[in-house]
């Protein structure tokens, strides 16, 4: 499953790079399911023909990926900005009436939950944000 993940993701940022051709057999066996046989029938070509092209493809995608570092760069703002909607939240229910330092935060190494007081909260969602600004 883990793969077919790693697949669509990387399609999804970099597919338009790829010719029509490879897009459609591409998309055909990643979000359409197809096998190879059901691929190679629908497009005129040998099964190994359609498995070559998948694992070029795939080998394009990854390429990509290795030079531009989309997804990466994509992963770590993403983590950030579920950080500020968690200090955001902690805020709030500070607002709300509950104890500082009793919402929001992040998990420690030692899997405890960190826990920031409203002034710390805004230290830490000014720093995340100047981060991701920085990345884009």
């Amino acid at each position: 499953m883990e793969k077919i993940v790693e697949q669509g993701i990387l399609y999804d940022f970099y597919g338009e790079l790829l010719t029509g051709h490879q897009r459609r057999i591409y998309a055909d066996a990643v979000y359409n399911d197809l096998s190879l046989s059901e691929i190679a029938e629908e497009n005129g070509i040998s099964r190994q023909g359609a498995h070559d092209l998948l694992k070029r493809c795939d080998r394009i995608l990854a390429g990509y990926e290795s030079k531009l570092h989309l997804v990466e760069k994509f992963t770590h703002i993403r983590r950030k900005a579920e950080e500020i909607e968690r200090l955001s939240a902690a805020d709030a229910a500070v607002g709300a009436g509950m104890e500082p330092g009793t919402a929001g935060g992040e998990e420690r190494p030692d899997g405890r939950e960190q826990t920031y007081g409203a002034r710390e909260a805004l230290e830490r969602t000014g720093r995340l944000a100047r981060e991701i600004l920085e990345e884009l």
